[in-house]
């Protein structure tokens, strides 16, 4: 009998206990903190290429769900999927505030863009995106260029932001800083009366693309311009190219300053860094801007800071690829991307005559938008 038995190795099944603060992670979709009735999430596996993504469909009443590809070199899924939730949800209430016939979307590639793209992984990537028969489509975000798009473009037609050598609007980081740029000035002018940003103290914190374009609104307009970012080299760049000055203390968010731009990746302004922030307005690029939403934006009226909502203010990139959709012409997205300056100034006067945040009042006007869509549309389906 132990002959029979010498070489099977026996295996035990290990049991994990799980404590109580992640058990949410048991229910790792449904049970997120950042599910909100999202339609679809597709997981995207290619052992071939490498490929780990995550397409995240939040809503499709106003149309197609449409969103930017980021690739990031995240910690874990959770906080990818997290990440993909949160951006694809802000994406819903940006295309509703904005006008535009769009629902929200995201997809998130997990690994470092700068090593680990190759256009094998993108043409998986966007063979998953075609799989979806146009309910998402695709765009440019983080770690993708517009080089990227045109390859992605070569598999599916469901993606914008594509060179305008072969019918696109290109690259949309211009067109996003310009928005930010708007809303800025207008958040200005409801802080400090004048729309003018000459000698104003400016922090932007990341010059990715986006970040950078604001960076040369700035300067041009006059304002003291501080930049941050993890990147040494890019940062010498950009200071050298602009006339800017690098910040080298280790805490930005405790520096006197007028302004503050968020630039990189979201939740910046939370329980440690809310407290010590002594800008008088924020408005930036970046998404997500606010860690908890109602009680960071309560926070924020509370010290007397100006916050223009993300979504409202960024919307300029997705101005730029609806575009490709609408078939208008630049002149059509400059004057869209203008009128952020108009809508903001509506926002935060609506906020202050209703007593409630600047995000809740954006909220407010883009979810009435949607609600009235998907009335319209039961109705459709009705008749």
């Amino acid at each position: 009998m132990q002959a029979l038995f010498k070489d099977v190795k026996i295996q035990y099944m290990e049991t994990e206990v799980v404590n109580k603060n992640d058990l949410k992670k048991l229910n790792p979709v449904f049970g997120q903190v950042s599910f909100d009735d999202h339609e679809q999430v597709v997981f995207c596996n290619d052992k071939d290429t490498g490929l780990k993504a995550i397409i995240s469909i939040h809503n499709t009443v106003m149309g197609p769900a449409l969103g930017g590809t980021r690739m990031w070199q995240y910690k874990n899924e959770w906080e990818a999927l997290n990440d993909v939730l949160r951006l694809s949800r802000g994406m819903t209430y940006k295309s509703a505030i904005t006008g535009l016939n769009l629902g929200g979307g995201k997809a998130v590639i997990i690994g470092d863009a700068k090593t680990q793209k190759t256009p094998e992984l993108m043409l998986s990537f966007g063979e998953f995106v075609h799989s979806l028969g146009g309910r998402y489509i695709t765009a440019e975000d983080v770690g993708m260029t517009t080089a990227d798009m045109d390859l992605v473009r070569t598999v599916t037609p469901y993606v914008t932001g594509i060179s305008e050598e072969i019918g696109g609007a290109g690259n949309p980081s211009p067109i996003t800083a310009y928005g930010v740029f708007m809303g800025m000035k207008a958040s200005a002018y409801h802080a400090f009366g004048s729309n003018i940003l000459e000698d104003k103290v400016v922090y932007v914190q990341g010059i990715g693309n986006v970040g950078e374009v604001l960076v040369e609104n700035l300067t041009n307009e006059g304002a003291k311009v501080y930049i941050s970012d993890i990147n040494q080299e890019r940062l010498e760049e950009v200071r050298d190219k602009y006339s800017v000055t690098i910040y080298e203390g280790d805490n930005i968010y405790s520096e006197e300053m007028d302004i503050y731009a968020p630039c990189a990746l979201g939740a910046t302004i939370n329980d440690q860094t809310l407290p010590q922030l002594k800008a008088k307005v924020i408005a930036g690029a970046a998404n997500n801007q606010l860690a908890e939403e109602n009680r960071h934006g309560l926070l924020l009226k509370e010290k007397g800071i100006v916050y223009a909502p993300d979504f409202l203010i960024n919307a300029g990139g997705i101005i730029n690829v609806y575009a490709e959709l609408e078939n208008y012409g630049k002149k059509e997205i400059i004057r869209k991307t203008e009128n952020i300056y108009n809508t903001t100034l509506e926002i935060l006067k609506n906020a202050d005559t209703n007593g409630v945040t600047t995000h809740q009042a954006a909220f407010h006007i883009a979810q009435g938008r949607i609600d009235a869509r998907s009335l319209k549309n039961n109705k459709k389906q009705l008749n």
